[in-house]
């Protein structure tokens, strides 16, 4: 049996769990799971999707951690090809939800060791320092750049993932309060960037965990302006997903941490720009056209208004932000317009696709196939170049309205690309 207790004990070891709080999680009494592990109870075949689930395997893996004489390696192999890298990549920060979930639960002066006081005259090691501190920040706006600059936004997890594993190993030991209210503000400014990552690959679900993860540890800090801002990006999940009377509950939370935050940031009129996509959403203009006004009051700040990480909203993308939203609304006349002078600033691939799939819909309203396609053609191009999810999932919405078009070969022709665009994309 020890081979069948080895895979089983390990897999739920690496995905972060205890014996009592897997068994918790599986809704059963932990020494069931040290059953289950001994080889003496089999798991009832009810119980098997919910214990794949947690343990992020299929039922065939599950069976293999299951039978004695199979070795776990069924489930921890060798990555084949880079989507294989990717899950890995995305597993291994996954378990570090639980782990930091729990670390950022405990009181201040606290550690998972004991208490600080207790630890402080013989564990010396593991302890951070100001300037410690601040080679930590300097590496998470290091992280944020590279994003930036990455046309694959995936290649950047491991690097976010190893340095989530050192804020995380900081965070157990013991530290001075000032140290872990600062390690706490990185930990969140690295889990919404790690939630972008994933945000950006169509992994919606886990993009919310890590924007759980960065608002708790921005209430942990006390860090309103960072708070309001891990809100903005959950909620704004919801509105991707067209979910918006979901988001805008947490946007109105978001909005009052942003007022309580420091007004010299931009954080409120960022806060203002999800709303109006959400008013848009729900067929209010003018309370879209209210918050759109309150965004462009940006414009009136002075100095440095963001930090080029966890706020980077600047006012340079308001042209493109109510052409979004006055297209949702059906304003293809005031849409226009904006789109178009959107269009003459500098934008990343993922915000020209937005602003060029906004214009493909306008053709598509006016029953204009040259247009439609004009704009199409050039997304899917930066789509197949970036293997941006953002980017498939604006052909994705795309592609529905084209059914009135489909008597014209072009449009026939770019329908089965985005097909097989999104078809790949999904596998």
């Amino acid at each position: 049996m020890g081979d069948r207790r080895d895979a089983f004990a390990a897999r739920r070891e690496q995905m972060g769990y205890t014996q009592e709080s897997f068994g918790a999680a599986v809704g059963v009494e932990f020494s069931t799971v040290g059953r289950w592990e001994r080889g003496t109870l089999t798991p009832q075949p009810y119980r098997r999707p919910c214990l794949a689930k947690t343990l992020d395997v299929s039922l065939d893996q599950l069976d293999a951690l299951l039978t004695p004489n199979r070795q776990a390696s069924t489930v921890a192999t060798k990555p084949a090809d880079p989507a294989e890298a990717d899950d890995m990549n995305r597993r291994d920060l996954l378990r570090l939800f639980s782990m930091t979930g729990a670390l950022l639960a405990l009181p201040a002066g606290e550690t998972v060791f004991g208490n600080v006081d207790r630890l402080a005259a013989t564990a010396h090691t593991g302890t951070v320092d100001m300037a410690g501190a601040a080679e930590f920040a300097q590496l998470n706006s290091h992280l944020w750049r590279v994003y930036a600059l990455s046309p694959t936004k995936a290649q950047v997890l491991p690097l976010v993932r190893a340095q989530l594993g050192v804020l995380s190993d900081s965070l157990r030991r013991p530290q001075t309060p000032i140290i872990r209210q600062r390690l706490c503000e990185l930990t969140a400014d690295l889990f919404q960037l790690a939630g972008e990552i994933f945000f950006d690959g169509n992994r919606y679900t886990d993009a919310a965990h890590c924007y759980t993860l960065a608002a708790t540890a921005s209430k942990e800090a006390a860090a309103s302006d960072l708070w309001a801002c891990a809100l903005t990006r959950h909620a704004f999940v919801a509105v991707y997903e067209r979910r918006f009377a979901d988001a805008a509950p947490m946007l109105d939370v978001a909005a009052t941490l942003a007022r309580r935050g420091d007004p010299s940031l931009s954080t409120r009129h960022w806060v203002a720009v999800v709303q109006a996509e959400t008013f848009a959403g729900l067929g209010d203009f003018d309370s879209c056209q209210r918050a759109l006004d309150t965004a462009a009051e940006v414009q009136r700040l002075r100095g440095q208004v963001h930090n080029g990480g966890w706020l980077r909203f600047d006012g340079s993308r308001l042209a493109e932000e109510r052409g979004t939203c006055y297209v949702t609304l059906g304003r293809h006349d005031l849409a226009e317009a904006a789109l178009v002078d959107a269009l003459q600033g500098t934008l990343t691939a993922r915000r020209k696709a937005g602003v060029l799939t906004d214009l493909a819909m306008i053709g598509v309203h006016r029953r204009d196939p040259d247009q439609v396609v004009t704009y199409a053609d050039t997304v899917l191009a930066a789509a197949r170049q970036t293997r941006s999810g953002v980017i498939a999932q604006k052909l994705r919405v795309l592609q529905p309205h084209l059914a009135s078009l489909l008597n014209d070969q072009q449009i026939q022709r770019l329908d089965a690309e985005i097909t097989e665009l999104v078809g790949n994309r999904a596998a």
